[in-house]
């Protein structure tokens, strides 16, 4: 899937989804949401694996 039609598809804006794949942008949770909805997936699923207590 393209950036532009997963950012359409989350309902954000496409430089907003390239500045999360790139590392630059830090990712809210509601945009996580948006995200997971987008492609289908589940939130949990993508956290379970992140040690508890991990700050960056």
């Amino acid at each position: 899937m393209s950036q532009e039609r997963l950012a359409h598809e989350a309902g954000l804006d496409r430089s907003y989804v390239g500045r999360i794949e790139r590392g630059e942008h830090n990712l809210t949770f509601i945009a996580l949401v948006r995200l997971c909805r987008a492609l289908k997936c589940d939130v949990a699923a993508l956290t379970t694996s992140i040690p508890a207590g991990q700050q960056e």
